[in-house]
């Protein structure tokens, strides 16, 4: 005679099948989060421990204890399985009791424990479905406001330059990564004629999404400027007047503008606050700082600046950045700082603008561990002339 057996259920799908069985038992956010089988041995360890308690004492009625158990799983478990356990615990205490009582009397007191048990359970069960609710409204106001960001973000990222100027003799590279969504770092570059270009960096106190709209003010007033035929000292004036009308007194602007005449090899430029640029001399080898002259955007009233320029040479290259390169900590609190930056500089010199300005983005993100704490903004200018002399202005 043949027998048939059945097959064995594969170990996987067992477990899962388990899983699923548990999870069908627990309230949703319980069953999300955490081991499924914590909020059970909650339970069943309470009961356990109450139905023990009662068992021992027969001088009193010890069933307003299975209130604990009850209490439990009604903030782990579904409603009906909460209601299921308050039948469980009265059958326990009736059962497991050995305390002499009068049937009638022991009726009373069991329903009266299932009644106040019910209410205990009722009150659990309201305050989670409350407690959900607020969870899973302040989830979408959150995620509600990611979305924000992330169009602000994107409305952010159109005031970037989206192509290069063709400046024959220059080679330019620019990139912003912004350590939230939205940043407050601003660079951009503008031709002025055929030989010369405008470059611009700027970094707006603080972080977030008010730095990032100071920014797009900023972005717009500097392109609303690059516009009209003005010198950069009639930029800044301006630019300040208009920053100090939208902004308050804890917010300002430091920003570097610089021109480039690539035809005369001449480079003029206005640091107001701005982290000092740096300036290789590939005739030298060495590295000289563009310092500020005068203060941040958005201080005061008047801003007083000075015209300061340098004469440029072939292989000579220019590093704009924002202090969120030089302030990048590693897990000692070093800061990367100017003399590591001005090395990479030295070393990388030979590369071409897009590659050193990778080079300095990667040496400092690996220096930090890319965990960096302020928003991050590189541009690189290299003159790549053709050695014949300039011409005289």
């Amino acid at each position: 005679m043949s027998t048939t057996t059945q097959p064995l259920m594969p170990p996987k799908e067992r477990v899962f099948r388990e899983r699923v069985l548990l999870q069908s038992l627990l309230r949703k956010d319980a069953a999300l989060n955490g081991p499924v089988w914590l909020p059970l041995v909650l339970v069943l360890g309470a009961l356990s421990a109450v139905a023990y308690a009662d068992h021992l004492v027969v001088s009193i009625s010890l069933v307003y204890l299975y209130i604990l158990p009850i209490a439990v799983g009604a903030i782990f478990l579904r409603r009906q399985v909460s209601y299921s356990l308050i039948v469980v615990c009265v059958l326990f205490h009736d059962y497991d009791s050995s305390r002499p009582i009068v049937p009638a009397l022991r009726l009373f007191h069991n329903l009266s424990a299932m009644l106040c048990f019910a209410f205990v359970v009722y009150v659990m069960q309201r305050y989670m479905q409350q407690r959900e609710a607020l969870a899973k409204t302040v989830q979408q106001q959150r995620d509600d406001l990611l979305k924000d960001v992330e169009l602000a973000g994107q409305v952010q990222r159109l005031f970037l330059p989206s192509g290069k100027p063709s400046i024959a003799g220059l080679e330019i590279a620019g990139m912003m990564h912004p350590a939230q969504g939205v940043g407050g770092d601003y660079y951009d570059y503008f031709p002025i004629d055929a030989y010369t270009t405008q470059i611009v960096i700027a970094d707006v106190a603080g972080k977030g999404v008010p730095a990032a709209l100071l920014m797009s003010a900023t972005a717009a007033a500097m392109r609303l400027e690059a516009n009209h035929d003005r010198g950069m000292l009639e930029q800044v004036e301006r630019l300040n007047t208009g920053i100090l009308s939208v902004s308050d007194s804890d917010r300002y602007v430091t920003l570097l503008v610089a021109e480039i005449n690539a035809q005369k090899r001449t480079l003029r430029y206005v640091n107001c606050g701005h982290n000092p640029a740096l300036l290789f001399r590939a005739k030298k080898g060495a590295v000289s700082l563009m310092n500020s002259s005068c203060p941040p955007i958005g201080l005061s009233p008047e801003e007083i600046c000075e015209l300061s320029s340098e004469e440029l040479m072939p292989g000579d290259v220019l590093v704009l950045y924002t202090d969120g390169v030089t302030e990048a900590e590693n897990q000692l609190e070093e800061e990367f700082g100017m003399e590591r930056l001005s090395a990479i500089v030295r070393s990388g010199s030979s590369l071409s603008a897009e590659d050193l300005m990778s080079h300095i983005y990667n040496a400092a993100a690996d220096f930090c561990g890319d965990k960096f704490g302020d928003d991050v903004t590189l541009l690189v200018v290299k003159c790549n002339f053709d050695g014949s002399s300039a011409l005289s202005s």
